[in-house]
């Protein structure tokens, strides 16, 4: 059997009973290697037409592709299902299920690239906030608008509109979540999900340079959600006393949350220790705690360790930054823009009273950090917009804002995209005092265009 290729997505598709005595006459090895010659990102099995499933039927083909992953470093997992077999397949796995799960090919296709980058709105819940925030962060990378649901309730009203989205992503499982390391942002500290046993791999799976633009931007907490983790090898121990050596130099600070040493020697935590890593039983010990919160580096600024000049490839495509700004506020706000300044300087506020700003880095063809500097009143507008409530507090606002600043990189990612060049972005960071702002950005030389929103300044600077 060979796989169907559409786009970049290769999928098998089987019929009749798979209960591991049969399976391996429908797909085998050879058929997986087979693949090899194949320039895709993801590979799935189709279930439409498998009448029944069990267990060991599945395990024969999530052996087989996880080779195929780790080889080739692709998504693999299986599609093409409805409610009751996605249920059947978490209660066979459980925790350790380390493949993906797309209810319908159309859903999978949202999550590789496309020549196309035709921006798509998708409603998206999952109960699993991990999961969640691991979707609308791939969903924006590639260019899409996903509307997330924040419960079950919210997203059972929305979906009575079907005709406002492409897709309704639910009963979706982003099984090691692609080639990345699960992230997701909780205030102003990065939270990274590992699970299993830690090895060699782990290089592999986690974007380095994904964490470098956080540093970038401003980001100098960095956590990460270990309960799910077996054991680690001495090449997993490497690689992260090599990421807290890299993070001292921004003054950064890492954390293990959850990880037990029933399985991992004793050694390797005071190897890591050593190297400046602090372990937590529970995350709430962490995240409810506001002044451990901000002494540990997730609540306020730290100066970036080196500054890098403005170069001509980032400058010429400002045109294509401002108008994604400025078409998504004015969409958000029904405000209309106009441009009163364009200078080139380091960030200059004149009042910073009464204003909120996030940045968001970007890498890739070209390199940078946006800030925006937002009057509290478009902020707390384009929130109430967001969740439909004017009841508003400034946590809200700053969340919102968030989310705000990830659909504007997404259109600068599709806009210059349009012009052959390829973007990743990274989770935005929120200021509520712009004055810690002013502390990551001090001494950063770059573009600063003065807006004005219906007699409101509204400042947008690009930097690197």
């Amino acid at each position: 059997m060979r796989a169907v290729v559409r786009g970049r997505i290769g999928v098998f598709h089987l019929q009749g009973f798979l209960d591991g005595n049969n399976a391996p006459s429908f797909l085998t090895i050879d058929d997986i290697r087979a693949t090899e010659a194949l320039n895709v990102d993801m590979l799935l099995v189709s279930l439409k037409k498998v009448i029944f499933f069990n267990k060991n039927g599945l395990d024969t083909f999530v052996r087989l592709l996880t080779n195929i992953r780790i080889q080739k470093h692709i998504v693999v997992g299986f599609c093409d299902y409805d409610h009751s077999k996605f249920k059947a397949i978490n209660a066979f796995y459980g925790n350790e299920l380390s493949f993906s799960l797309f209810k319908s090919e159309k859903i999978a296709e949202l999550f590789v690239s496309s020549n196309k980058n035709e921006s798509k709105t998708v409603l998206l819940y999952n109960s699993d906030h991990s999961q969640r925030s691991a979707m609308a962060i791939e969903l924006f990378d590639y260019g899409h608008n996903p509307v997330i649901a924040q419960s079950l309730n919210e997203f059972e009203e929305k979906r009575q509109h079907p005709e406002l989205y492409y897709a309704i992503i639910e009963d979706t499982y982003l099984g090691y979540f692609g080639q990345k390391v699960a992230t997701r942002v909780t205030g102003n500290a990065i939270i990274y999900t590992i699970s299993n046993f830690l090895d060699a791999e782990i290089s592999d799976t986690f974007n380095i340079a994904y964490h470098n633009n956080s540093l970038n931007v401003g980001f100098r907490l960095f956590i990460f959600d270990a309960y799910k983790v077996v054991s680690m090898n001495i090449h997993a121990l490497n690689f992260f006393t090599k990421l807290a050596s890299a993070g001292a130099e921004y003054n950064a600070t890492i954390c293990f949350v959850g990880l037990t040493f029933e399985k991992t020697p004793q050694a390797f935590k005071n190897d890591l220790e050593d190297a400046g890593m602090l372990f937590f039983d529970n995350m709430e010990d962490i995240l409810k705690n506001k002044e451990l919160l901000s002494d540990l580096g997730g609540g306020g600024g730290a100066t970036v360790k080196q500054h890098r000049s403005l170069n001509k490839a980032l400058v010429n495509e400002l045109p294509h930054f401002i108008d994604a700004t400025v078409s998504t506020i004015a969409m958000m706000t029904n405000a209309e823009a106009t441009r009163e300044s364009v200078k080139i300087q380091t960030l200059t506020v004149t009042d910073s009273a009464d204003q909120v700003a996030s940045s968001i880095g970007f890498y890739g063809d070209l390199d940078g950090l946006i800030i925006l500097i937002f009057p509290r009143s478009i902020a707390k507008k384009a929130c109430e917009l967001l969740i439909g409530d004017a009841n508003v507090t400034d946590e809200d606002i700053l969340d919102s804002l968030a989310e705000f600043v990830n659909i504007i990189g997404g259109r600068a990612k599709v806009l210059l995209s349009e012009n052959k060049k390829r973007l990743d972005i990274t989770l935005p960071r929120t200021y509520a005092d712009v004055k810690t702002l002013l502390e990551i950005a001090q001494d950063k030389k770059g573009v600063q265009v003065d807006l004005n929103f219906e007699g409101q300044n509204f400042i947008f600077f690009l930097t690197r």
